[in-house]
C-alpha cells in the first residue's frame, strides 16, 4: 500500500447447496476454494529473497513479472498485454519529492518516444502483467471487471545490516497471490457472464505508475468497465474487521458495492480507519477518478512491519489469507454476474475533491 502435498479443495457440488441470502440475493457459487498451503506456497515464491524486494525497474521486479505471467499461463487466462501477458511502461530513472526532499525513484514518462530519447542507462524495464478470463454470456461479455494488486515493493535497503531485503510479503505479495487464486477459482468454476481482467501492477509504491499507465492505455475501453476491485495487504487478520477470515473495503460508504456484498453475506465490511485515507492510497484511486466504481479489499491491521524488511512470509496467517481470498472470489462472482454497482451521492472522487 502506498504511503499517508495434495491440496484439499471444496468442490462445486459441495457449494451448490448453499441457500439464498435473506435479502433474496443468491450466495455466489464459485470454483474449488484455495487453502492455506496453496496461498503460502505461492506467497513464498513472490516474497523470496531471490526477487530482491521487487523494486520497480530492477531485476527482481522483472523476475516477479515472469513468475506472475507463468502463473497466468498455468491457470489458463488469455494474454492481455501488448507483449503477451506483459504491458510495457515507459519508465526511467528520476526523482520524487517526499517531505520537500527529492528522492531517487522510477518515474513514468508520457510516451515511449520520450523514454527512447533518453540515454539507455536511464531507461528502466517496467511491466504490468495482465490476464483475461472471457465472459460467456453474449449479452454481457463486452462488459468487464478489473481485479488488481501491485507486485512491486521497496527493493534492497542501502547499507542494510542483518536483513537488507524488503520482501513485502503482506505488501503486496499477498494481494497478488489473491488475484491469481481468484482467477484460478473462477476459471475452474461455472462460466461467468462478464469478462474479468486480472492485473498485477508495477510502480504502486512510487506513485501508482502501473495503474496510471493502464488507465490511459486500457486493454479494453474504460467505458465498458463495470467496476475495479484491488486486493492489498490481506496477510494478517484485523480485529476491527472482525478477526480471522474477515476483511474491509476502502470507501465502503461511497458506492453500492458494499451493499451488494452485505446482501450476499460476504464478510467484507467498512474500513474502520477512515482517517488513514486508504481509499486514495492504492491503485483503485486511479480508476475512481475516471468515474469507475473502484475499491480495495484489505485486512491491514496497522502492523509494525509495514514498509520494513520484517514484512516476511513467516509473519503471514495462511488460514486467514486463504479465507479472505475465498470470500473475495465470491465478491468477484457477484460483480461478474450481478447488477452493476453505482456511486452514491458525492461518493465519486474528483481531482479537486480528494478525501
Amino acid at each position: 500500500m502506498a504511503r499517508i502435498s495434495t491440496i484439499k479443495r471444496l468442490s462445486l457440488t459441495a457449494l451448490a447447496g448453499l441457500a439464498l441470502a435473506c435479502s433474496g440475493h443468491p450466495i455466489p457459487i464459485v470454483g474449488p476454494a484455495t487453502t492455506s498451503q496453496a496461498t503460502l506456497a505461492l506467497l513464498s515464491t513472490l516474497a523470496d529473497d531471490s526477487l530482491e524486494g521487487r523494486r520497480t525497474g530492477e531485476r527482481g521486479a522483472t523476475r516477479a513479472a515472469g513468475v506472475i505471467a507463468r502463473a497466468m499461463v498455468r491457470i489458463g487466462l488469455g494474454a492481455g498485454g501488448d507483449s503477451g501477458y506483459y504491458q510495457r511502461l515507459p519508465v526511467a530513472t528520476g526523482a520524487r519529492v517526499i517531505n520537500d526532499r527529492p528522492i531517487a525513484a522510477p518515474v513514468l514518462l508520457p510516451s515511449f518516444a520520450a523514454r527512447d530519447s533518453l540515454h539507455p542507462s536511464k531507461r528502466l524495464p517496467a511491466y504490468n502483467v495482465i490476464g483475461i478470463l472471457p465472459g460467456a454470456d453474449p449479452q454481457f461479455a463486452a462488459e468487464h471487471l478489473l481485479i488488481g494488486a501491485h507486485y512491486d515493493h521497496l527493493g534492497i535497503r542501502p547499507n542494510g545490516t542483518t536483513d537488507s531485503i524488503y520482501n513485502g510479503a503482506d505488501d503486496d505479495a499477498s494481494g497478488v497471490v489473491a488475484i491469481l487464486e481468484i482467477a484460478r477459482i473462477l476459471k475452474e468454476g461455472e462460466p461467468l457472464k462478464r469478462t474479468v481482467i486480472f492485473a498485477a501492477w508495477t510502480g504502486e509504491e512510487t506513485g501508482l505508475l502501473g495503474a496510471r499507465w493502464y488507465s490511459d492505455h486500457p486493454t479494453r475501453p474504460l467505458a465498458q468497465m463495470v467496476a475495479n476491485l484491488e486486493v492489498e495487504m490481506i496477510g494478517r487478520p484485523d480485529s476491527l474487521a472482525g478477526g480471522p477470515g474477515k476483511a474491509w473495503l476502502t470507501g465502503y460508504e461511497r458506492s453500492t458495492l458494499g451493499d451488494l456484498l452485505k446482501a450476499s453475506r460476504i464478510s467484507i465490511g467498512p474500513d474502520k480507519r477512515p482517517e488513514q485515507e486508504f481509499f486514495r492510497r492504492s491503485d483503485n484511486y486511479q480508476f475512481a477518478l475516471r468515474g469507475i466504481v473502484a475499491h480495495t479489499v484489505s485486512s491491514y491491521n496497522m502492523h509494525d512491519d509495514y514498509h520494513r524488511a520484517s514484512d516476511e512470509v513467516s509473519r503471514i496467517d495462511g488460514a486467514h489469507m486463504a479465507a479472505v481470498i475465498n470470500l473475495t472470489a465470491r465478491a468477484v462472482r457477484i460483480l461478474a454476474d450481478g447488477p452493476k454497482p453505482t456511486w452514491k451521492p458525492n461518493g465519486q472522487p474528483t481531482q479537486g475533491n480528494r478525501p
